[in-house]
């Protein structure tokens, strides 16, 4: 006999997936929406704390998602130029001015709404990121290429980097002051970072190492990549590592190993572009919306102070690092993404024994909000400095 409840649960992300596969490409076909924005909104109503269509959240979800985040992650570290940054060292100043601005503005906002030193400095952290999972599957979709779109990539590399640091160091700061254990609080930060950088590292010198030996480097390397980021991945999150700069790394490593990838292969097809669905449906389902309700009010002010932040700290740049002030905004305006890195970071710590969802609500409201118009900002952002190829504004995913 049929267990209908058990039926429902083993069908209910397939058909959430494919639900958003298909509003995805009606929204984009009809409104020019970015197809991320529809599977969010799909996600988001799907939830187990709205309709309950989706079963909750579980391990293996949560690894599949990393999975999903690693490969635009590795993409993205992959296109990340150091003689580029190297040459034109205003790019980093900005990038360390933004993210400084953006850290002050939040914390000081959240310290005026009357929040815990722990967590304002926490929302102020997790505040400094840009999604790159939301960027590179904005820029795919788009097919755009230029300074704003190379631009946005570093930028949006270098604020995760410098997000996860300021992240951990405060998660080791908090566990400090809870336990009084020093090895615990070390481990939860600089010890964490230190060898989920050597394991993106190891990756990115072995598997270029393994090609090589197979005489594979000219030759259609998906499938190797594929297979090493998903190592990777799940061997950080088994070692209760950092998958975000794990992948981050190994894109990079391979990028100046000198292994050059077909465009045909950017965005891991099919397989890539059935992980971000699953990707931006799984991270809108881990909303709440009695959490987005009570954040509301610092989530919206947090919002504001971030992207005045983050255009003006990027804009102070544009002009001595070789850009007009109006692509210095636009570049600011489409770092504003942020979901994508903070769920996952958020869950990635509540899997390691420390939650932070509850304290910090008024996240939930600056995700929600940022999934479902972060990506219009990226794609009006590529448009508005004509780097979408005309005729491009609509094109189909690659």
């Amino acid at each position: 006999m049929i267990n209908f409840q058990q039926f429902f649960i083993d069908v209910a992300w397939p058909l959430a997936i494919l639900l958003a596969w298909f509003v995805g490409e009606v929204g984009h076909q009809w409104l020019r929406l970015p197809r991320i924005s529809s599977y969010a909104l799909v996600g988001f109503i799907f939830a187990p704390s709205q309709l309950g269509l989706l079963p909750q959240m579980q391990p293996s979800m949560l690894l599949l998602a990393n999975i999903a985040f690693g490969l635009l992650l590795f993409e993205c570290g992959y296109r990340i130029n150091l003689r580029w940054l190297k040459s034109n060292p205003w790019i980093s100043a900005a990038s360390l001015t933004e993210a400084s601005l953006t850290f002050a503005a939040v914390y000081f906002v959240s310290d005026y709404f009357d929040q815990s030193v722990s967590t304002s400095l926490l929302l102020a952290a997790l505040s400094m990121a840009s999604s790159p999972a939301t960027i590179v599957r904005v820029i795919n979709e788009q097919r755009s290429s230029g300074q704003v779109t190379e631009r946005i990539l570093h930028l949006s590399a270098m604020n995760c980097v410098l997000s996860v640091f300021a992240f951990k160091v405060i998660v080791g700061f908090v566990v400090f002051q809870t336990s009084g254990n020093l090895w615990a609080a070390s481990y939860s930060s600089l010890i964490v970072l230190v060898i989920s950088i050597l394991l993106g590292v190891a990756a990115g010198v072995f598997i270029p190492g393994l090609l090589r030996f197979t005489n594979r480097t000219s030759n259609d390397s998906t499938l190797a990549f594929t297979i090493a980021i998903i190592g990777v991945v799940a061997l950080a999150h088994s070692l209760k590592l950092s998958p975000v700069l794990a992948a981050l790394v190994f894109g990079l490593t391979v990028r100046h190993r000198r292994i050059v990838m077909k465009t045909s292969q950017r965005g891991f097809g099919a397989l890539g572009d059935l992980l971000s669905i699953l990707l931006f449906v799984f991270i809108a389902s881990t909303l709440e919306w009695e959490q987005v309700y009570a954040g509301i009010g610092l989530g919206l002010a947090i919002i504001a102070v971030r992207q005045l932040a983050k255009m003006a700290g990027i804009g102070l740049f544009s002009f001595v690092s070789g850009v007009s002030w109006r692509k210095g905004l636009l570049i600011g305006m489409a770092t504003t993404p942020v979901s994508a890195f903070v769920i996952l970071v958020l869950e990635q710590t509540r899997y390691l024994g420390i939650s932070f969802v509850d304290q910090l609500a008024p996240l939930a409201t600056v995700a929600l909000t940022m999934e479902v118009f972060g990506p219009i900002f990226v794609q009006r952002a590529l448009i508005w400095a004509h780097e979408v190829p005309e005729g491009k504004e609509s094109s189909h995913a690659p």
